[in-house]
């Protein structure tokens, strides 16, 4: 049998780091324009140091890799948040949705708002890739992979409408893109990807807990099964009527102060 102590302390950890990236982004997201610049400054030291310690933690397997590698993954993937959210990479498009478009120019249009955003994070996975290519520790590139596929999800469900849209998140600059967002309980997508990330995020579990498991694939994989299992509660909180945002209320009062 494993021992559970391990296990659950990785979970504590994803939690956290999911919990206080997302608040530090939004708190950051929401102070004047003015300070943007030296935000993405900084997040931008922090990225590169990142990938240079994904790429050195790949090489061994030792349990401390594995946190090393997802951490990078994280501070990368909030790089690419900040970038998007603070309107530095968005799409060509920065304008409202016309009223009489039809279903399919929505989406085009709802497209070109966010299509360099997306090629950066494309460049970023291919980035990830490249840092820990043929090397034993995928938990970085794995990590980022999940981020992306599931927000990619979260988008388009928000695109073909949920009953919480969030639009309280985004910042001022960025208001536009709630006119691209549709209203309904719930879409055709939703029920198809919560069911297929949740038997991956079960599959991801039981390797993590399996008792033939190395200390590395315990940590490692519940990292991941972690991850992908909170992406998975994010997307309930798109349909169930949850006062979500309180969790966040201590990142919201930045945008109160202004």
């Amino acid at each position: 049998m494993i021992e559970t102590s391990p296990v659950l302390y990785t979970i504590l950890f994803v939690l956290l780091a999911w919990w206080s990236s997302t608040g530090a982004i939004l708190f950051l997201d929401q102070l004047p324009a003015r300070t943007y610049l030296t935000s993405m400054a900084s997040a931008t030291g922090l990225a590169i140091g990142a990938l240079m310690m994904l790429a050195l933690s790949s090489h061994s397997t030792v349990v401390a890799n594995a946190y090393i590698g997802f951490s990078a993954a994280l501070v990368i993937w909030g790089w690419q948040e900040m970038a998007f959210l603070m309107g530095f990479v968005t799409g060509s498009r920065k304008s409202v949705c016309p009223p009489n478009a039809t279903e399919m120019q929505k989406f085009l249009y709802a497209t070109e708002t966010i299509i360099y955003h997306e090629v950066a994070l494309v460049i970023c996975m291919v980035a990830l890739l490249a840092a820990s290519w043929h090397q034993p520790n995928q938990v970085g590139a794995h990590t980022f992979f999940i981020l992306w596929v599931m927000r990619l999800s979260a988008k388009l469900n928000l695109f073909f409408g949920v009953r919480n849209k969030y639009e309280s998140f985004l910042p001022e600059q960025l208001s536009y893109l709630n006119s691209y967002f549709g209203q309904r309980s719930i879409n055709f997508l939703f029920p198809v990807v919560v069911t297929a990330s949740s038997v991956v995020a079960f599959l991801l579990w039981q390797i993590a807990l399996a008792p033939t498991a190395t200390p590395f694939e315990h940590v490692g994989y519940s990292l991941l099964a972690t991850l992908l299992t909170l992406a998975v509660l994010e997307h309930w909180f798109l349909i169930i009527p949850l006062p979500v945002e309180k969790m966040w209320n201590w990142a919201m009062r930045s945008r109160n102060a202004n």
